[in-house]
């Protein structure tokens, strides 16, 4: 079960780019077959039993009241779990990041854990309640039956709580540690953060290349190491995920939405948002009334 959760792909546009589970009832005592790759940022935080889990060459024996970040694409070498295990794990990925930090610090933060080696901390009791409660919350959210708008903003509010909580605890556990990024690692996040800036007119690879004075491949490579995709594919997720954001505003036609992403026709947007989407932008709007 634990395997199966750590290696399976979010679909951001399916979950929202979020997903909590919370572990009560794991039943065998076993070895999980290895290696196998962990495909999402994830962070463990452990109720009760224990849990040996190893990352390359370093090993993780956590118990009550740790918490385990786990950063993208992490080779797991071996993962024991008892049988009395009950943990809290949520996993996400970059694009609910970029989409939903509020603000560039907590982006930052974020990119550093997602980036960095796999560290353990023990928390005292008040950290592990405050830590535990916040995971409900996203838990309940993803759970609701409340209208999706709704949901979509309190679970933004309620990421962006996490983000700063995991952020105060490094900070709190971990007082050495610093902002410290491989080329590769600040390349990624300063691309990240001229997309947010630039999408809405810079649709290409070669412009965000260009202003990081390094070539469209070499940009293409680096982000698809870090991040498993490439940066096209998030130039394109972004660019629909905005389009989508301003569909559901009806005070904009499909017309104003064109020019305000500066597609040179309506036309045009229309055919780049079906063959990203499978629907026409009118089709999608009527869908979310």
């Amino acid at each position: 079960m634990i395997r199966e959760i750590l290696n399976t792909e979010i679909k951001s546009i399916e979950n929202d780019g979020v997903d909590v589970v919370y572990i009560t009832d794991y039943k065998m005592k076993n070895i999980v077959s290895v290696p196998f790759a962990v495909s999402n940022f994830s962070v463990l935080l452990i109720k009760s039993g224990k849990m040996n889990i190893r990352f390359h060459d370093e090993t993780n024996i956590v118990n009550r009241k740790d918490l385990l970040v786990i950063p993208f694409n992490s080779i797991c070498t071996k993962l024991e779990a008892t049988d009395n295990i009950q943990l809290y794990l949520v996993r996400t990925n970059f694009d609910f990041a970029f989409n939903n930090c509020y603000e560039k610090e907590l982006s930052d933060a974020f990119s550093f854990l997602m980036l960095k080696s796999d560290r353990k901390i023990s928390l005292q009791k008040a950290d592990f309640k405050v830590l535990s409660l916040i995971y409900k919350l996203l838990y309940a959210l993803q759970n609701s039956d409340d209208k999706p708008e709704v949901i979509i903003k309190l679970r933004r509010i309620c990421f962006n709580l996490f983000i700063y909580e995991l952020k105060f605890i490094h900070s709190k556990y971990k007082p050495d540690l610093t902002l410290d990024f491989s080329r590769r690692e600040s390349i990624v996040i300063q691309f990240l953060t001229i997309l947010s800036i630039h999408l809405r007119k810079q649709h290409h690879v070669q412009f965000y290349a260009g202003a990081l004075f390094i070539t469209p491949g070499h940009l293409n490579k680096m982000v698809k190491e870090s991040t498993g995709k490439t940066a096209k594919a998030f130039i394109i997720e972004a660019l629909v995920n905005v389009s989508k954001n301003l569909l559901t505003d009806s005070s904009y036609s499909v017309s104003n939405i064109a020019d305000e992403l500066e597609f040179s026709s309506a036309e045009n947007f229309g055919v780049f948002f079906k063959r990203h989407t499978g629907m026409l932008p009118t089709e999608f709007r009527s869908n979310k009334k």
